[in-house]
């Protein structure tokens, strides 16, 4: 079954460059968002398990490659539309390889606020020309969690890791930060979709509602970019060459037409 994916605007795009972030009303459609979400909770409730200890299982649940297990989520992640849009959206990409896929929940009461952070300073790329589009699976009212970004902080480089330790956050390490802009707090309705830079700093508020907020993601990365061979747990063992590109099945190339 195709996904059905609208293009991207030339707005969009130069909303994008310039901010680090877009929202993408109304990108998949309806009907396919409502089959998403059933399968969504299908693999969340044969999954369910006791809450993990590290800092990531604090703000939200996952699962983690879900489009290797699920056609339709394979199907969404591997559309020509979404990997035009993925090319047109960063600067000087020809095509795109996609990184990982996600089904993310954050549930009241169970899970905090995701803390501000970037994406990309745990990468083995050489790029950092790589984005993740975040899909409502569900309407997401800014109550619930929707994300935040801080315009223009993907003009600052790499800011270091967070989820490592107590008190690694994008603001502690960076007060600075604050001197951007935030991102107001969206509304998001059932197939929007907001995409944002690897660089990014990106976080979201506790879910305040009473129902869980779910979301898929798919992150897409340079398929000119070499593999420098830095630890990750994604590529460890893979067989990948040190400047070589991610010619994986791990990584497929996404197709344009």
């Amino acid at each position: 079954m195709a996904a059905p994916v609208r293009d991207v605007t030339e707005e969009e795009v130069r909303f994008f460059r310039a901010n680090g972030w877009v929202r993408l009303p109304g990108l998949v459609g309806p009907d396919f968002v409502d089959r998403l979400r059933q399968r969504a909770l299908d693999h969340l409730a044969a999954r369910r398990r006791a809450p993990g200890a590290g800092f990531v299982d604090e703000a939200f649940g996952q699962d983690r490659d879900i489009a290797d297990r699920d056609e339709d989520f394979r199907a969404l992640a591997t559309s020509p539309a979404l990997g035009r849009a993925a090319a047109r959206l960063l600067t000087g990409v020809e095509r795109v390889r996609l990184q990982v896929t996600n089904v993310l929940v954050k549930e009241p009461g169970r899970h905090g606020r995701t803390v501000f952070h970037q994406d990309f300073p745990w990468m083995p790329m050489d790029t950092s020309a790589m984005l993740t589009v975040w899909l409502a699976l569900s309407d997401v009212p800014a109550d619930m969690g929707s994300l935040r970004f801080f315009t223009g902080s993907h003009r600052h480089g790499t800011l270091g890791r967070t989820f490592v330790r107590e008190g690694d956050d994008a603001l502690t390490r960076h007060p600075w930060l604050r001197d951007l802009e935030l991102s107001p707090s969206l509304d998001l309705t059932a197939g929007d979709a907001t995409v944002h830079s690897a660089l990014t700093v990106h976080g979201a508020p506790q879910n305040r509602r009473n129902t869980p907020r779910l979301s898929f993601t798919a992150t897409y990365f340079d398929a000119a970019a070499l593999y420098t061979g830095a630890p990750y747990g994604q590529t460890d063992g893979l067989g990948l060459e040190v400047n070589r590109p991610f010619d994986h099945p791990k990584f497929p190339l996404i197709p344009v037409e």
